[in-house]
């Protein structure tokens, strides 16, 4: 059996020193051209890095796996990567790295008291990555290479007071088009895409059909996106694209369309509706229902006699 060995870099020049690779340039950034990185150990290789890593690889003739989707390298594909998260390589020959590509790193650190230092995980694919790698047209991978050949020029340039800035800015094109081009991704994949709303409402309607209801109360997002296999971010991401309401508004529109059925066929009060439904506290329930109806229970209820 092959051996598992586990790594994890707290910096930057770590992984250069662990790679082989000359000392970065700058302490807390650094551009990695994937023709200078052609082994690794055989087995499966765990690692985690304690930095940003965004990178786009092609003809990877191993295995990868982050989280539980396993990525093929045949085309270019960018993945991002957020600190502290688990992907893990499995390689048959360690002689048998013939890909091609770069990865970008950047710590934390390097962001300090710049804009994207908050905007950099408000980018969802730092998240929903870990399903969902981007893949590139020959035209988008061209936009990337430039804006990467951008940030290279500036990390082999003598560093300066305007150094960090003109990365910055370079870093946070590379993100919009990225997020451009992810947007793209979930509107090509239409018929995948309709796929996971079928088995969304398939979900949510068995979920609201037990009995139990009332003891688990409301379905999290967090539960349905599991259910799907995907992250919470991810699956709002794409029900946005695709419907216009993230996935907690969905659960909303099944709970008062169940909530319609039942204040309009049972002589239940609106209070036993409300346990019923999962609800603590009916005044809770009163005021959800308001806010999707513009009516309270109540007043939906009396519109019936």
């Amino acid at each position: 059996m092959a051996r598992t060995h586990f790594h994890r870099f707290k910096s930057i020049s770590e992984f250069h020193q662990f790679r082989g690779l000359p000392k970065p340039e700058h302490p807390l950034i650094s551009v990695i051209n994937l023709d200078d990185v052609k082994t690794m150990p055989k087995g499966e290789n765990s690692i985690v890095f304690d930095f940003y890593s965004i990178a786009l690889k092609r003809n990877f003739n191993g295995k990868m796996k982050y989280g539980q989707q396993q990525y093929d390298f045949d085309e270019g594909i960018m993945f991002f990567i957020s600190p502290g998260q688990l992907f893990r390589i499995e390689v048959e020959d360690e002689t048998a790295l013939n890909h091609s590509g770069w990865m970008l790193f950047v710590h934390p650190d390097f962001l300090w008291n710049t804009s994207l230092a908050k905007t950099i995980k408000q980018n969802e694919f730092f998240d929903y990555s870990v399903h969902e790698a981007l893949f590139l047209s020959e035209k988008e991978e061209h936009t990337i290479a430039a804006i990467m050949q951008n940030i290279l020029e500036e990390y082999h340039s003598n560093i300066d007071k305007f150094t960090e800035n003109v990365m910055i800015a370079q870093l946070e094109l590379l993100l919009t088009y990225s997020n451009r081009f992810y947007h793209r991704q979930f509107l090509t994949r239409k018929i995948s895409n309709h796929s996971v709303l079928h088995r969304l409402e398939n979900i949510l309607s068995a979920y609201f059909e037990d009995d139990e209801l009332q003891k688990k109360g409301l379905p999290s997002v967090q539960h349905i996106a599991e259910q799907l296999s995907m992250s919470p971010n991810y699956l709002s991401g794409l029900l946005k694209v695709l419907t216009g309401q993230s996935t907690q508004q969905h659960i909303h529109d099944k709970l008062i369309e169940l909530a319609k059925e039942k204040l309009s066929i049972s002589d239940m009060s609106v209070s036993e509706i409300a346990y019923q439904l999962g609800f603590e506290h009916p005044q809770s329930f009163n005021k959800l229902f308001k806010r999707y109806t513009e009516m309270s229970p109540n007043n939906f209820r009396k519109s019936f006699n």
